[in-house]
């Protein structure tokens, strides 16, 4: 009797552990279907999600601009050039999926350096010629910026011990790095500025990076000590960096030593929107998205010349030091060239003849990804060619460069007259257009002008005034 209780409560139990094994078996089973299942349908739809994605009114996110990415997809639209084995592609209506190319090939030949052409789901390609990725968005956003944008400027007086970094310059400004002072000129007497920072979108942190590196008490070494006491400063003394960490702060920046003036303050780096010309994705001083790429103009007076009746002999033109192992690499394939001038040194010639009779003009990376040479080419009609990889160029969030620009990938400077002379007639008719009519935005006036560099900035800021980002801990934000 007591074997047959044993036996009975064995096999009681025995099928009690089945049936628990098949109670935990099947859900799990099920479980892996379904992620199995997830993962074929996100695979199989994935150009919906990549071709199709809804415009966001105030936040642009957009893909970092890499010289090695000619292609791109925006708001459902494909870019209508592309670098593919050296030779440019252009994507028309009337002819969709045939690249007009001049080298004999029908275009289907792929390329290391360049993405893919993106396509809708139909698999059909669509023009995109447009300067704007969207610009009927743009023209009612930027009417709404103008009427409602405000800025709080931290107030200083004109006996305040560094008025001269603080304060906006008392003259026009000039150079290289003119673009920061333009910024603050202007602005400081804009119908942007309020003096009740309640009403605030953005605070401007108005020291200027320049003015800091030429005075004497500062100099490039106190640049980061000068910052981390400025913003301990107004921690202090007001409310409104504390609340947010200094989120809806924000500076500008031309000179490259701007991005390493946040070393003792990087609350400032990685919460505040940087404003800068040194717009580096693949460093990590600039955050794409966050901050954002200010254009490096050289001010000239008067209106720009009309390129259209200026004769233009030469394919590509390039005039600078050199300074970095892609310029090098530029003058050693192309320095003999008789199509593309590519010089180092002092020119025989004026840089304005030289700008006015290329073609296209060469924007070459060198201690930067920045120089004020883009502005350069807009301005005397010249069709830009950006040789800079992780450049995130201005505007981006506005403008689409391809239409009015060639992005080269640093690799493929040996191909480079190939590319450029696989440009047709018609193509390069094109992007010259589109060059007259994108130039406005990278002119600086102290009387601002409608679209001009100061308002595309302002409307830049505008787009970043609602987005949220976490604070770091007041601990860490004053460590040298």
């Amino acid at each position: 009797m007591a074997n047959s209780s044993f036996l009975l409560h064995y096999y009681n139990n025995r099928r009690l552990s089945a049936s628990s094994r098949s109670f935990f078996f099947i859900p799990t089973t099920l479980a892996l279907l379904t992620s199995l299942f997830i993962l074929l349908y996100i695979y199989t739809t994935s150009n919906l999600f990549t071709y199709h994605h809804q415009h966001h009114r105030h936040i642009h996110l957009k893909p970092p601009l890499d010289s090695s990415s000619i292609a791109r997809s925006t708001h459902g639209r494909s870019i209508p050039i592309s670098v593919q084995n050296g030779s440019i592609n252009l994507y028309t209506n009337s002819q969709k999926g045939a690249p007009l190319v001049e080298d004999g090939s029908d275009g289907n030949v792929g390329s290391q350096r360049s993405s893919r052409v993106p396509f809708h789901s139909t698999g059909e390609f669509v023009s995109y010629n447009e300067v704007f990725h969207d610009k009927d968005i743009f023209l009612e956003d930027y009417k709404e910026m103008n009427r409602s944008f405000k800025i709080y400027v931290y107030p200083h007086r004109r006996n305040d011990s560094f008025a001269n970094a603080l304060l906006p310059v008392d003259f026009e400004p000039g150079g290289n790095y003119a673009s920061e002072s333009y910024f603050k000129k202007v602005l400081m007497k804009s119908h942007f500025i309020t003096k009740d920072p309640e009403r605030a979108d953005l605070f401007f942190l108005p020291f200027s990076i320049a003015r800091l590196r030429h005075d004497p008490r500062i100099g490039v070494g106190g640049i980061q000590d000068f910052i981390r006491d400025y913003i301990f400063n107004i921690s202090q003394k007001y409310p409104y960096w504390n609340r947010t960490g200094g989120a809806d702060h924000f500076y500008v920046a031309c000179h490259s030593i701007g991005r390493s003036a946040m070393e003792k303050a990087v609350i400032v780096r990685y919460n505040s929107i940087q404003v800068v010309c040194s717009s580096s994705y693949f460093l990590s001083g600039y955050i794409t998205h966050k901050d954002a790429s200010l254009p490096q103009v050289w001010p000239r007076q008067g209106d720009p010349p009309n390129f259209a009746s200026s004769k233009r002999k030469k394919l590509a033109f390039f005039a600078g030091s050199i300074n970095s192992p892609v310029r090098e690499k530029l003058i050693q394939v192309w320095g003999n060239d008789s199509e593309i001038s590519a010089h180092f040194g002092r020119l025989k010639t004026p840089y304005a003849d030289e700008l006015l009779q290329s073609k296209f003009c060469l924007h070459v990376k060198g201690f930067e990804v920045n120089t004020a040479r883009i502005a350069d080419s807009l301005y005397y009609g010249c069709v830009p060619v950006i040789i800079a990889n992780h450049y995130d160029l201005p505007f981006a969030d506005i403008l689409n460069w391809q239409s009015f620009a060639v992005i080269v990938a640093t690799l493929d400077i040996p191909l480079l007259k190939k590319i450029l002379k696989g440009i047709t007639f018609s193509q390069y008719l094109m992007l010259q257009r589109n060059v007259l009519e994108v130039r406005k935005h990278f002119q600086w006036h102290l009387s601002p002008v409608n679209y001009d560099a100061f308002y595309t900035v302002m409307y830049e800021l505008w787009l970043r005034r609602s987005s949220t980002r976490v604070p770091l801990s007041a601990s860490a934000d004053f460590n040298g």
